[in-house]
């Protein structure tokens, strides 16, 4: 009963983090890209069109949207800390991997030399 405890806590584990690590990199290669095209507009003299919080979403597959909805739901303790977007992320990202990753595993850990 007890090994398949471990078992269990540490696959939840490894699954949470890789989700919310595979949010958190997507997220960053969208910023990335979407930046690179504004300062090419920027340094053309051309104007700059800002997109809303919304306009890059409509565009997301089904898959990416689950992903980032369910990586924002097992991070929503740590979520409004930021003022930005980055950051926002960034703090996510370190609280799942502090809370799933670190807690979690050690947990499992504790249970599997006690049993």
């Amino acid at each position: 009963m007890t090994v398949l405890l471990v078992r269990v806590l540490r696959t939840a584990s490894i699954a949470i983090c890789l989700i919310v690590i595979a949010s958190f990199l997507l997220f960053a290669v969208n910023q990335t890209s979407t930046a690179s095209g504004h300062q090419q507009e920027e340094l053309s003299g051309q104007p700059a069109v800002t997109q809303g919080a919304g306009a890059g979403a409509s565009h997301e597959s089904g898959f990416r949207r689950t992903l980032d909805e369910v990586s924002e739901t097992l991070t929503s303790p740590a979520g409004g800390l930021s003022s930005s977007e980055w950051g926002e992320r960034g703090l996510r990202l370190i609280f799942a991997l502090l809370v799933y990753g670190f807690v979690l595993g050690f947990f499992a850990r504790t249970l599997r030399v006690r049993a």
